[in-house]
C-alpha cells in the first residue's frame, strides 16, 4: 500500500479592500448578477461574474423552477452563456456571491460539485486554470488559482473526445 495526500490553496482576505480593483470589481459584479436570481422557493440568490481576456464581464444567476430538477446555478449560467458565445475569449477569473434573508452567511458559499465539472471541462477546454474567488458578503474571500482546488479527482476520459 502506498498512503497518499492532497493538500489545497488558497488565499483568504478579510475585506474586499484587500483585493487588487480588478478582483474587487469582479466580486462587485457578482452582486450585481446576483440581483437577477429567481430563487422564489429556496430564498437562496446567487450571483456569478466571469472575466474574460478581453476585459468582457459575462453575469449568471441562479435560475430555479418548480419543476426540480429544472433549475440552474449562477455559475454554470455564466459558463454556458460563456460557451454559447465567447468560446474564443479565454475566461480569467469567476467570481461568485450569494445571499439569503433566511440566515447569515458567515463565510463563501462553494459551487456544487456539477458546477465544479463544467468549470474544469472549460479549463480544459482553454488549456488553462480559471481564478475563482468565492465572495461572502458578510464574511470573507477566498480566492484560488483552478478548480483543481476544490475538486482534486475530476472526471476526465480523455478517450471520450
Amino acid at each position: 500500500m502506498i498512503s497518499k495526500e492532497i493538500k489545497i490553496a488558497f488565499e483568504e482576505y478579510s475585506t474586499l479592500d484587500q483585493l487588487n480593483s480588478s478582483d474587487k470589481d469582479l466580486c462587485l459584479e457578482a452582486v450585481k448578477a446576483m440581483g437577477n436570481s429567481h430563487s422564489p422557493y429556496s430564498k437562496f440568490r446567487v450571483g456569478a461574474a466571469l472575466r474574460l481576456q478581453s476585459g468582457k464581464v459575462i453575469y449568471g444567476s441562479n435560475q430555479e423552477n418548480v419543476a426540480y430538477p429544472s433549475g440552474l446555478c449562477a455559475e454554470r449560467v455564466a459558463l454556458f452563456h460563456w460557451g454559447a458565445n465567447h468560446p474564443d475569449d479565454p475566461i480569467v477569473s469567476l467570481a461568485v456571491t450569494a445571499h439569503t434573508n433566511e440566515f447569515s452567511l458567515v463565510k463563501p458559499v462553494t459551487p456544487c460539485g456539477s458546477c465544479l465539472q463544467v468549470l474544469a471541462e472549460y479549463e480544459q477546454k482553454q488549456g488553462k486554470a480559471i481564478e475563482v474567488m468565492l465572495y461572502c458578503q458578510n464574511g470573507s474571500i477566498w480566492k484560488t488559482c483552478g478548480v483543481q482546488c476544490f475538486l482534486p479527482f475530476l472526471f476526465f476520459e480523455d478517450r471520450l473526445k
